[in-house]
């Protein structure tokens, strides 16, 4: 049986995690068997850039900070090993590295994850990671913006060409 200082111990640590979930912008639940320890050193570096943490907490511990938030939707993806990712400011960078990661890794999958407070299915977090980043989409926009403004500057020269010509 458990001695009472051990269950202390948990229900603070459960305490915590619930704590950090809470606030977090994005928790992501993963299956990393197959990882080796290079591997995860590479991907923790990765999430650290991206001001996210990754750690392997005991899928017990996980289901009660979880259930602590009143999420229950994700009790049947705590089987086998579980690693988890926690962003508190932006959860696009963090879900883009662990998708990318995923991608690359065949054995590593996504199990789950809560986006703002709420759970999400794996589709839902597979699309909005295949989203592009902002920079992207103002790159894209900027040169929708500047093909437009080459074409009515052609197009003006054209006629200014035609009018000096006609004279």
């Amino acid at each position: 049986m458990a001695s009472e200082k051990n269950i202390k111990a948990k229900e603070e640590q459960v305490d915590a995690l619930a704590e950090k979930m809470k606030d977090a912008a994005i928790v992501l639940l993963t299956d990393y068997r197959g990882i080796n320890v290079a591997d995860v050193t590479n991907l923790r570096k990765t999430l650290r850039e991206v001001n996210s943490e990754y750690a392997v907490i005991k899928n017990n511990i996980v289901k009660r900070a979880l259930n602590k938030n009143g999420i229950t939707e994700l009790d049947e993806v705590l089987e086998g090993p579980t690693a988890v990712i926690i962003a508190q400011e932006e959860y696009l960078p963090a879900l883009k590295a662990i998708y990318k990661y995923s991608a690359d890794n065949d054995f590593y999958k996504i199990k789950g994850g809560i986006l703002e407070g709420k759970a999400t299915s794996i589709d839902e977090l597979v699309t909005l990671a295949k989203l592009p980043s902002r920079e992207e989409l103002i790159a894209k926009l900027a040169g929708c913006l500047l093909a437009n403004v080459s074409k009515l500057a052609a197009t003006l020269d054209a006629v200014r060409v035609k009018k000096e010509s006609e004279e």
